[in-house]
């Protein structure tokens, strides 16, 4: 099969990717369709037919039509053909089918397409859809270290799955980045010792590790998309280059960088390679040659102007086709410098602020958390109304799985998708039993009227204000009423019969459901608690005694909190340990050095907690280990400056904090360490629903 066309080379923020273009003209490129079919639907891996076929859709758009099989399509035993003009529309046909005619579907937590009846339903009248735009966009660049840090290719496999059935047929593909840049660096005249002190802290040899085994995983991944229908967008040179490359180039304009959120000159102050240097298109194209042989075998105005001229010149002179893509996330983050004079996403909109890019080709896109924070948040207008304003559609990050299925879905519809009924028909394959309770589906559509928020202030560091009702990189802003909103659903979600054997309970989807709920009904619940702890600690008729009274429930919580999360699998903190550990074949200080990365991440994120909390994590261990930690420490300081008299002090408050992350980011829980499930998930929900509602 033909895995590559042509290159395309485009910029992703302040990066450079290369844009992979396939084409589809042969029987063999729906390979890959048949074999997801053998991965995910194995007893009817001969029930499907796949065709591409131009004539599928006269305007050029991805279109699918679905049908019956005759007797001479397929090898006699095919039961439905699928006919496309891409291979994304044929896996948006599959989905379609399996979705809306067998009642199954697939999910973060795992494949059910096995469960697709015996008998397959018949399509009886055909049905023909298309996209309402050419790209569905998947992934940002740092959903590869939150996410998928510590991912293997078994772990791709599903998502990858999920993405191509979805329609999604334009992923990035950040893995495997660095071996690219180190072989490009060395070319340049760099010794390995001036490479590895620009890379990210750690010995060399780990990162010799880190940075083989993430290549090779690449060359797993790419051709999985290619597969798929999938247009890899690829990282390329993006001009941040050691500070020792002015030694060998001094004529070179080569620019230090400003200090970032705090951190140390060890980690920031990175030197950058101007783009409109002539060095910079060396580098490019080496980058863009290299990555091509290593997956496949055949400021102000004026000064932007001239950047991104001199960006695109060094695309084209690697590539004649070249495309520029850009991440609209620089323009929010940064949104005082990027005015739209020097310009010319949905909840804080940018294409409106900026004139639809004046003029440019564009995506509507969603940055669903940052992170990958656990808040039960997602807005349906935002991802079904809204969209169909603009041109393009979305890309995300992990959260609440119900917003990611409507936005894709969406891209496959003209109208608004109706709530009601998108959030009936979901809910009954997600919980795939034969008598759905009318409860279970009552309880969505209260979640998916709400607007949900994103972090709660127990994930972040204590302090005496500052916490609640915060925007921002940490937002804690709670935008529904919690007892009305989230408060029925965990009590709710199955109430109206005994549960049996084979009933809710034993669907991994609806115990991640309930428990995911719960964890976010405790979290509101947590708000209450902090400020009636602040108001008895600031009434100047409080005691000591009261203000560890107050500070007992909101303690309590947070035990609760643990140990409903670690009734699921999908909660604990000792999966993101595991899969750190697991990665070092069995080498105790590589294991160490990966184990210190994870911890760092979802802690202090910096040596000195330079971003804090940033990627906080709602798991059982992280909750009732570091989490109640610091709230302990915080309830008996107060405890104490009230029995002393002493005055409250912010920085002797943050500084116990650091000593507690500081302490938390040395341990090391080693290879042998397995933690398993604690408890009854429903009993621990029937119990804290009846407690905390």
């Amino acid at each position: 099969m033909r895995l590559l066309a042509n290159l395309r080379s485009a910029l992703l923020l302040a990066a450079v990717v290369c844009v992979i273009s396939t084409s589809a003209h042969s029987d063999d490129e729906v390979s890959g369709l048949y074999a997801l079919v053998k991965r995910r639907i194995p007893s009817h891996s001969n029930a499907f037919v796949f065709n591409l076929s131009t004539t599928a859709s006269s305007d050029g758009v991805d279109t699918f039509k679905l049908g019956d099989a005759s007797h001479d399509q397929g090898d006699g035993n095919a039961k439905i053909y699928i006919e496309c003009t891409t291979i994304s529309a044929c896996a948006r046909g599959l989905y379609t089918y399996v979705t809306e005619f067998g009642g199954v579907d697939i999910w973060w937590t795992g494949s059910r397409l096995d469960q697709l009846p015996h008998k397959l339903p018949a399509v009886n009248e055909p049905i023909t859809r298309s996209a309402i735009v050419p790209y569905r966009y998947f992934f940002n660049t740092v959903t590869f270290d939150y996410t998928t840090a510590f991912y293997t290719f078994d772990d791709w496999s599903l998502l990858l799955d999920w993405l191509a059935l979805r329609g999604v047929n334009l992923p990035l593909a950040w893995v495997g980045y660095e071996h690219i840049l180190v072989e490009v660096f060395r070319e340049a005249g760099l010794t390995d010792a001036e490479i590895a002190g620009f890379l990210s802290a750690g010995a060399a040899i780990f990162q010799v590790q880190w940075i083989n085994d993430q290549f090779a995983l690449q060359k797993q991944i790419i051709p999985r998309m290619v597969e798929l229908g999938m247009i890899p967008v690829l990282p390329s040179f993006t001009g941040f280059v050691p500070r020792a490359l002015h030694n060998l180039y001094p004529n070179a304009s080569i620019v230090n960088g400003s200090q970032w959120s705090g951190f140390p000159s060890t980690y920031t102050n990175d030197s950058f390679l101007e783009p409109f240097d002539p060095l910079f298109a060396i580098l490019q194209k080496s980058f863009i040659d290299k990555q091509t042989a290593a997956y496949w075998q055949p400021g102000d105005p004026a000064y932007l102007q001239n950047v991104t001229s001199a960006t695109f010149a060094s695309l084209r002179a690697a590539d004649p086709e070249a495309i520029w893509l850009m991440q609209g996330w620089l323009f929010f983050s940064d949104e005082t410098f990027w005015t739209a004079e020097r310009v010319q996403a949905e909840a804080q909109p940018q294409w409106e602020r900026l004139g639809s890019y004046y003029g440019k080709q564009w995506v509507w896109c969603e940055l669903h958390d940052y992170g990958g924070n656990m808040g039960f948040e997602g807005n349906f207008v935002n991802v079904t109304a809204e969209p169909l304003r603009c041109s393009d559609i979305a890309w995300f990050l992990y959260g609440n799985e119900i917003i990611y299925d409507v936005l894709l879905d969406q891209a496959w519809s003209p109208t608004a998708i109706n709530r009601t009924s998108y959030v009936s028909s979901w809910v009954s394959r997600r919980y795939y039993v034969a008598d759905l309770p009318s409860s279970a589906v009552n309880a969505w559509q209260i979640l998916g009227a709400t607007q949900a928020t994103v972090k709660s202030i127990l994930e972040l560091a204590p302090a005496l204000s500052g916490l609640v009702n915060r925007t921002g990189h940490h937002p804690t802003l709670v935008f529904y009423d919690t007892n009305t909103d989230y408060r029925p659903c965990p009590a709710d979600a199955h109430t109206s019969r005994p549960l049996s054997p084979n009933s809710l309970l034993n669907i991994p989807e609806f115990k991640y459901d309930l428990v995911d709920v719960t964890r976010q009904l405790l979290a509101n619940r947590f708000i209450t608690l902090y400020e009636t702890l602040v108001a008895t600690y600031t009434s100047n008729s409080s005691s000591s005694a009261t203000i560890a009274a107050a500070g007992q429930p909101l303690l309590q919580l947070l035990r609760d909190l643990d140990g409903l999360l670690l009734t699921d699998d999908h909660f604990l903190l000792a999966n993101w340990i595991g899969a750190a550990s697991s990665l070092s074949y069995g080498n105790a200080s590589y294991a160490a050095f990966l184990e210190h990365n994870a911890w760092n991440q979802i802690t202090l994120w910096g040596p000195t907690g330079e971003i804090n909390d940033y990627a906080s994590k709602q798991w059982g261990g992280l909750v009732g280990g570091y989490y109640m930690s610091r709230w302990e420490s915080f309830v008996d300081y107060l405890v104490g400056t009230k029995a002393s008299g002493d005055a409250y002090n912010a920085t002797a408050v943050a500084n116990a904090m650091l000593v507690i992350g500081q302490q938390w980011n040395v341990q090391t829980w080693g290879l042998t360490v397995s933690w398993e499930t604690v408890g009854n998930s429903w009993s621990v929900v029937q119990a804290l629903a009846t407690k905390y509602t």
